[in-house]
């Protein structure tokens, strides 16, 4: 029985490079799309993946269809503003059903962005703009949602406060919140690539919890108690938003400080909750908690 075959852009960034090595270790054979523009370094990087670089014009319908065709799925693990969200996935998602591709995966990896109200959230708005083209289009298409990034947590959103051990919230500390790493996003998206049942969205969330509960695993691995902190309600964060977006608009990056509170309002305002999860889908996948992720984090320091 052939391998099957997946054609993958963005393979180089950071969920894409997850998704290609999922897909090689499922013995794949992933096609990952190189830029005309780009330089000898990213061919190198695409087969340090294991995967075959094709280079090919990423504003060309027909330079991308020929890139495309063969293939049994397109995965795009773009990332980016209008010209790649829409403009760039929309040439790869026409390519796709030129080359007679039966399926595309598009790069929305989020919360659920069909529930926000149009100019709330500039980066959700943009994935449901195209979400809108694909259900237009004559091919098999599948959405993947996930929440938020586990691997954020503490980082890009800082609501983990180390120094004062405590977790900030907006509203209520009872609101649950959906996060999932990105390895298991990657591994999850790899098997529904391969998978030719997938229907138009599925959701995984590797975990589902409250502010309150976020305190609990902290306190349990690292032995301080950490607590929770109101810091306003969904209404002063949106104020907070609108403030930041007109002393600092950063209209030209991808994630300056605002859109990430503006995904934060969504989430605690719980507007963009997944419903019901599609975790049991593929059975050899195991998630990673919350819980999980910092007692491994805790081991790792203590080893030092």
């Amino acid at each position: 029985m052939p391998q099957p075959t997946i054609t993958v852009a963005g393979a180089t960034g950071d969920l894409g490079s997850r998704i290609t090595r999922s897909l090689v270790a499922r013995g794949a054979t992933v096609r990952a799309l190189v830029r005309n523009d780009a330089g000898p370094e990213a061919l190198q990087e695409v087969r340090e993946l294991g995967a075959e670089p094709v280079v090919h014009d990423a504003t060309d319908l027909w330079s991308t269809a020929e890139a495309c065709r063969g293939t049994d799925c397109v995965v795009s693990a773009l990332n980016g503003l209008r010209d790649v969200i829409v403009d760039r996935q929309s040439v790869l998602l026409d390519a796709a059903v030129a080359a007679g591709v039966p399926r595309f995966i598009p790069s929305d990896y989020s919360g659920d962005f069909t529930t926000t109200p149009p100019g709330d959230n500039r980066n959700l708005d943009l994935r449901r703009e195209f979400m809108g083209r694909a259900d237009r289009a004559p091919i098999q298409v599948t959405s993947i949602l996930n929440g938020a990034f586990m691997d954020m947590l503490g980082a890009e959103m800082p609501i983990i406060q180390r120094r004062i051990r405590r977790v900030l919230y907006w509203q209520s500390a009872d609101q649950l919140l959906d996060f999932t790493t990105k390895d298991d996003v990657a591994d999850f998206t790899a098997e529904a690539a391969l998978d030719p049942t997938t229907p138009r969205v599925l959701q995984v969330a590797g975990d589902t919890l409250s502010v309150r509960d976020l305190a609990g695993v902290l306190s349990r691995t690292t032995g301080e108690r950490y607590r929770p902190l109101p810091v306003g309600t969904i209404r002063t964060l949106g104020l907070m938003i609108s403030a930041i977006r007109t002393i600092a608009p950063e209209h030209g990056a991808v994630f300056p400080a605002w859109q990430g509170m503006q995904y934060t309002r969504d989430m605690f305002s719980g507007r963009v909750r997944l419903g019901s999860l599609d975790n049991d889908r593929y059975p050899d996948l195991r998630f990673t908690s919350v819980e999980d992720k910092f007692s491994r984090a805790a081991s790792a320091a203590a080893a030092h």
